[in-house]
């Protein structure tokens, strides 16, 4: 059985957090650019490890660092800059996971409405965006330097609402099912 956990990330972990980003990301932030987000009042960093759990119960003492996820705060929105899960763990529902997590941190801080700019020819993280609720608002042409692709923007509100408190427990219960069917378990 594999154990996931989603913590925000701590200055111990920013070697491995670097060495992910420049796996999923290319080098997209620097050490110093980790540093920098996780001194910052406005930023929250979380990370998903993994343990490996044999069917006596023993666990592996070395998680593996498999997730990174960012959110800033400015002003009432929560803007998302970070969403990866290392090549190798992905389609289990720990990006689904750690996403769900990112807009409960979000709510947490008391942020009305949710916006992230995404590939428009990344399918498959679109499909998870719209599913929570994200609608296209725009596109910046030619924002992907390596590509010169655009990117969209994508928009969320209701953070606040009322009955979202509702709705993100019932994301996170359909994630423990999702997750525990995959084998996955997520402690908390």
């Amino acid at each position: 059985m594999n154990l996931f956990k989603i913590q925000p990330l701590t200055a111990d972990l920013l070697p491995a957090v670097v060495e992910l980003d420049d796996l999923c990301f290319g080098g997209l932030w620097t050490l110093e650019g980790y540093t920098r987000e996780l001194d910052s009042p406005n930023s929250d960093l979380l990370v998903v490890s993994v343990a490996t759990s044999s069917s006596d119960g023993d666990r592996d003492l070395t998680p593996t660092l498999i997730g990174l996820g960012c959110v800033w705060a400015i002003v009432d929105e929560a803007h998302i800059t970070l969403l990866a899960v290392r090549p190798g763990y992905q389609k289990r529902g720990l990006g689904t996971a750690l996403f769900v997590t990112l807009l409960q941190t979000s709510w947490r801080r008391g942020l009305k409405q949710a916006t992230l700019e995404v590939r428009a020819s990344n399918h498959a993280a679109l499909s998870l965006y719209q599913k929570f609720g994200f609608q296209e608002a725009g596109r910046r042409r030619g924002y992907y330097a390596d590509t010169g692709e655009d990117a969209l923007i994508l928009w969320r509100g209701g953070l606040q609402h009322p009955q979202f408190e509702t709705t993100l427990m019932t994301w996170k219960q359909q994630i423990h099912h999702r997750t525990r069917s995959k084998n996955w378990v997520f402690i908390e």
